[in-house]
């Protein structure tokens, strides 16, 4: 078996100057600032933060001695200053608008404001890296290269856009010389990093708010790849494939010419059995113990850069076994009035795509999951942005047209202002042209969606939830109706 680098070898950039000692996050509750926060709270430095909603991260960060503001008002700022002086960061996401009060009282004291890109690429320049992008399945195969790092008692620090179960949170803090991490292309920052293996999991148009079109996306993605020291790309992606050069190749497809592949022979909804191969030569049979034929994808990505940064495979295989995919990635999250719940990220049709394909191979095998064997695939999606929704309506339809029953909430702006004429029926108007018969439901909110559920859902239906916004409050709804009655649910997620 071919050998290949190892950390010790992976060139290391220059260590930047230190952030100044106070850094204040503006909407630190979310899924990227949290993990950010806690990094560099755990490296030292004294951090706050304001979020308006309430969750369990910023309940973790108040426990690690993170100040929590509760609104995002200018008073923020000026006790901040009041504590700190004025030698403090603040830091902003792309999801922060230019009216936000606290940001333009940053503003009017001339504070120093960054974008979280910007921090991460801080962080990023003081330890080797591993730094995954691409338009589906960064959490996830960031997530398998983790777990896949830990198992091998390569303890990485890590900042991951989901869940990691491993972890039981978000992030990672270590001493060692690896950080792992998500390049995040909706906004284009991306090309602000220069990891030393760079992964790209695939490319087609997304996040549309941003991006013109394919192309214009595609330009972005080529930066990134040039400021790898080493790439690992999909083969399998033909947009990859017709415009990424100069790159270590993975496929679930093909042998030939492929550096590392991993071919599919049986699969069922809960695990893949496939080939592995490494410059064309057969390695070994693996067991992956997660369903999906894109999360074989995925795992072979992860395989494939911790194979580049010098993982032996036999700890590799391993570790594989230990496979978990983050939160809101096809979760089970047990049965409700004896239906199957399983809540799912998916917010672009190609996702929609994939999360339907395992329920219905789940239902197709009368794989025994739980004590029912479903038989009808209930679907209720949450439209993310209102851009994409205009972008996507017809292919979010086709998608949808796969299910026996299908409710469709508002839309989750994301911060995005309304586009008149773009709303949950419009998606439910397509649906209805190319399927006439079937049952549609397009709820005006989220308690008559729970009406919906319960009066037109049925026993041993399969519930699908799927959307990047707030949908998964549904699932936490519906749970804690059962507790509260004193019912029984099967947590599978435990």
């Amino acid at each position: 078996m071919k050998s290949y680098l190892s950390l010790d070898t992976l060139s290391k950039l220059k260590k930047s100057q230190e952030l100044p000692p106070h850094i204040h996050f503006i909407g630190i509750g979310g899924i990227g600032m949290s993990a950010l926060a806690m990094i560099l709270a755990k490296n030292g430095y004294s951090i706050s933060g304001s979020d308006q909603k309430k969750s369990l991260t910023l309940k973790e960060l108040a426990e690690n001695q993170i100040h929590i503001y509760k609104s995002q008002g200018e008073s923020n700022i000026d006790e901040i200053l009041e504590v700190h002086g004025k030698n403090i960061l603040v830091v902003i996401s792309s999801a922060i608008r230019e009216d936000n009060l606290e940001l333009c009282r940053a503003k009017k004291y001339n504070l120093i404001i960054n974008h979280r890109s910007d921090i991460l690429a801080f962080l990023i320049e003081q330890k080797k890296s591993i730094i995954v992008s691409g338009s589906h399945g960064k959490t996830t195969t960031s997530t398998y290269i983790t777990t896949l790092f830990s198992y091998a008692n390569r303890n990485p620090t890590a900042i991951i856009g989901g869940i990691v179960p491993l972890y039981k949170r978000n992030y990672n803090f270590s001493n060692s010389e690896l950080l792992i991490a998500e390049a995040d292309e909706s906004d284009g920052s991306l090309v602000k990093f220069n990891p030393n293996i760079g992964v790209i999991t695939n490319l087609e148009l997304e996040h549309v708010d941003h991006y013109l079109d394919l192309e214009d996306l595609i330009k972005t993605m080529k930066q990134f790849a040039k400021k790898c020291d080493h790439l690992i790309t999909n083969f399998d992606c033909k947009n990859l494939k017709n415009n990424i050069q100069d790159s270590k190749w993975y496929s679930i497809e093909k042998i030939n010419n492929i550096d590392f592949a991993l071919i599919p022979k049986k699969s069922n909804g809960c695990e893949i059995t496939a080939e592995y191969y490494e410059q064309e030569e057969f390695i070994d049979i693996i067991k992956i113990p997660v369903p999906g034929i894109h999360n074989l994808s995925n795992t072979v990505a992860a395989i494939a850069a911790c194979r580049l940064a010098g993982i032996l495979f036999e700890d590799i295989k391993k570790g594989i076994k230990n496979l978990q995919l983050p939160s809101r990635r096809f979760e089970y999250k047990g049965l409700w009035k004896n239906r199957l719940i399983i809540e799912d990220y998916a917010h672009h049709p190609s996702e929609i795509d994939a999360a339907i394909s395992i329920a219905s191979t789940i239902m197709e095998t009368k794989h025994n999951l739980t004590s029912i064997s479903p038989k009808r695939l209930v679907t209720i999606f949450q439209p993310h942005r209102y851009s994409r929704t205009k972008t996507f309506e017809k292919e979010f339809a086709k998608s949808l047209s796969k299910s026996d029953l299908v409710f469709i909430t508002p839309i989750y702006s994301a911060g995005e202002d309304e586009i008149k004429g773009i709303n949950n029926k419009t998606i439910g108007n397509e649906l209805k042209k190319l399927k006439p018969n079937l049952e549609i439901y397009t709820p005006d909110n989220n308690q008559n969606l729970i009406k919906l559920i319960k009066k037109h859902t049925i026993e041993e239906d399969l519930i699908l939830i799927m959307g990047a916004g707030d949908i998964n409050i549904i699932c936490e709804n519906l749970f804690l109706e059962l507790i509260n009655n004193k019912s029984i649910s099967i947590n599978l997620a435990a």
